[in-house]
């Protein structure tokens, strides 16, 4: 069993849903707790709760973090459409009133080697958390991080340079990554392998599950906000490689970030070192990935059609 706190931007992109979810429906996981970051945390934190109730799961607790970044000198981006096609303007959704950072500090400490951080947003939190108490690096079991981009792999040459989580918040992804706390990386290398497209968002309508219905209007907005039918499963492939770490090619890096004061700069530079803390995904098997990602989301819950 893999006990884990996820910590999530979720809002804009389905991803951060689908990841939620997969969690959810892995019964090699346990949800310790789930934690928001970055921006509107209060919006995503009502998000997180309405999915939890979708899948039958209020005993996972939610905890808002940090709104703004780690100095407080980056603007904030959201879409617009957070929270379209989940929550409803009656919803009476409740969550808890300690914060993330608290919580997650705690969490570690108490329970030595034995707690996951899956980091699917700037990494804000995570950082304060190091900075009030450096010892989670040697604590934690691990930190699955989706984010950076090493451009290493076999699609390297038509890669960007720089990934959304750790632009948003490169001072606090430098922290993280030099702390020496062991990290697996899961960045653009591979998630931009892992898609989705209007066939399965169909497949997610039709079971008829509250959740999975959720998913699919989630994915239905995404589509119409980035004017495409196909959809990047980033953050759920950070619950998959938990589930089935073969999934994934890895190898032993070290990590620094290279950033200035301008937008748009936080740039993640691998150099392969045997001894390096960070475990760099180079390939993955999308093929699996996604049926892993669609069995789990929608095995017993396919409604008759008759």
């Amino acid at each position: 069993m893999v006990r884990i706190i996820l910590d999530t931007d979720i809002g804009s992109d389905v991803d951060d849903a689908m990841a939620l979810a997969l969690a959810m429906h892995s019964p090699e996981i346990i949800i310790e707790g789930v934690t928001t970051v970055y921006g509107n945390v209060d919006l995503r934190a009502k998000m997180a709760r309405k999915m939890l109730q979708y899948g039958k799961r209020e005993d996972v607790r939610v905890y808002a973090g940090l709104n703004k970044t780690l100095l407080d000198n980056r603007d904030i981006w959201m879409a617009g459409h957070e929270g379209d096609g989940l929550l409803a303007e009656d919803d009476q959704l409740v969550y808890e009133d300690r914060h993330a950072v608290d919580f997650i500090i705690d969490t570690v400490m108490s329970n030595p080697g034995e707690i996951t951080l899956v980091a699917i947003g700037p990494l804000t939190n995570i950082a304060a958390c190091l900075i009030r108490e450096p010892r989670i690096a040697q604590t934690v079991k691990e930190i699955v991080i989706m984010g950076g981009v090493t451009r290493l792999g076999d699609n390297g040459l038509h890669m960007r340079i720089v990934e959304h989580n750790i632009v948003c918040d490169p001072e606090a992804a430098s922290l993280v990554f030099r702390s020496g706390a062991p990290i697996v990386m899961a960045g653009l290398d591979v998630t931009l392998k892992v898609t989705i497209t209007e066939e399965e968002r169909r497949q997610l309508h039709e079971t008829g599950d509250p959740l999975n219905m959720s998913l699919a209007r989630m994915i239905g907005k995404w589509f119409e906000f980035a004017k495409e039918e196909i959809s990047y499963m980033h953050d759920p492939l950070t619950i998959a490689l938990l589930v089935d770490r073969t999934l994934v090619r890895t190898e032993r890096m070290n990590i620094r970030v290279e950033y200035d004061h301008r937008p748009q700069t936080g740039q993640t530079i691998a150099t392969l070192d045997p001894s390096g803390n960070v475990s760099v995904c180079l390939d993955v098997d999308h093929k699996r990935a996604v049926a892993l990602l669609m069995e789990r989301l929608t095995a017993g819950r396919t409604r008759s059609l008759r």
